[in-house]
């Protein structure tokens, strides 16, 4: 394997449970990416964005490093928070 594109393709047509796994990870990540994005970009901290959500700064901080997987309720409250809608497409 050359790069890690050229693993996530071998282990996507070698082994479908996996390859599920990691395009959930992968869709998970962009999400995260996005909300980290725009809180930056409004200039707020962690602390800040925890305080409009009504949540604990470490919750914000365990999302942020993808060790914990939100709840739609809280992934929510923070996409308001940051003025931003969940768009499902087909």
């Amino acid at each position: 394997m050359k790069n890690w594109n050229d693993y996530k393709e071998y282990v996507k047509k070698s082994d479908p449970a996996s390859a599920k796994d990691l395009t959930d990870m992968e869709e998970q990540a962009k999400i995260i990416s996005i909300l980290i994005k725009q809180h930056k970009e409004f200039g707020l901290s962690q602390r800040d964005l925890a305080t409009l959500c009504d949540m604990p700064q470490s919750s914000v901080a365990r999302i942020e490093a993808l060790q914990t997987t939100p709840n739609l309720a809280t992934l929510l409250k923070i996409l308001r928070s940051l003025g931003l809608k969940l768009t499902i497409t087909k």
